[in-house]
């Protein structure tokens, strides 16, 4: 189907304080001029202070909302976010199957910035096993990372280790995000594609409102994907625009606050 504007699909969960989830990669699709569809995974009640209740949908309606986005609109490249148990990681491997989508991006949230669960021990070895080997980019923080591999990760060489670690289960390529190293002055990320790594780095903004910078990261990505950027091109987009986002941030609740997603509008 041919279409004038690229379309992009987000997989997550849904955040009602608006900072992270469907709701923060909507707001970036738009920020980036990329159509957004969504399917939600699972409904939670959380705000910038946690998550105090998770509510999974049936993952044969998570199966359904795919066929809805894929049988009429379609989309060129996918964000796949919060998945929470092993029978809606199954789900959403079955259907990127079945419609050949091959621009995923995998952000393997795991546990909130609060501290809080959001995705079940039976899941992690389904995530590993099925999802991670289906996408052309997986985008974990150093947590993310160090569940997934084993390894600790306490700087530039240990994010190197995960990221060589995390591409052998079969992905495409890894993007390790570095900002939970605070002793430095610049957030460096890095990119590996099997062969070479590639690293982006920009000063650290030092504060406390970084809710939703995995989630946004992760579909400013795949909003740049759409449009038919190249992988190492997407990254460094992406990279200025949550750089950005946090720059500007909004200074919006109690506890850890939300980006501002639509910097770039202002």
């Amino acid at each position: 189907m041919d279409s004038k504007i690229p379309r992009a699909l987000t997989i997550a969960g849904s955040d009602p304080s608006g900072g992270a989830g469907i709701q923060a990669d909507l707001k970036t699709f738009t920020s980036l001029n990329v159509y957004g569809q969504s399917v939600i995974t699972s409904l939670t009640a959380q705000n910038t202070l946690g998550v105090s209740y998770v509510y999974d949908l049936p993952e044969e309606f998570v199966e359904s909302q795919i066929d809805s986005v894929m049988e009429d609109i379609g989309c060129d490249a996918v964000k796949i976010g919060m998945l929470s148990n092993s029978g809606i990681v199954k789900a959403v491997s079955k259907k990127l199957g079945l419609y050949g989508i091959t621009r995923t991006v995998l952000d393997p949230v795991m546990v909130s910035k609060s501290g809080d669960r959001l995705l079940g021990e039976d899941a992690v070895s389904e995530l590993i096993s099925s999802l991670i080997p289906m996408c052309y980019v997986v985008t974990p923080n150093i947590p993310e990372a160090e569940a997934i591999t084993g390894i600790r990760i306490e700087d530039l060489n240990g994010m190197k280790k995960a990221a060589e670690e995390i591409k052998s289960l079969g992905c495409g390529s890894v993007f390790l995000t570095g900002g939970h190293l605070e002793n430095s002055d610049y957030s460096t990320d890095i990119l590996f594609d099997g062969k070479e790594f590639r690293e982006y780095s920009t000063e650290r903004v030092r504060t406390r409102d970084t809710h939703g910078t995995g989630c946004t990261v992760s579909s400013a990505i795949c909003a740049f994907l759409a449009k038919d950027c190249t992988l190492g091109d997407a990254v460094g987009y992406a990279k200025e625009y949550i750089f950005q986002a946090i720059r500007n941030d909004l200074n919006l609740g109690k506890g850890c606050g939300p980006l501002n997603h639509m910097w770039k509008l202002e």
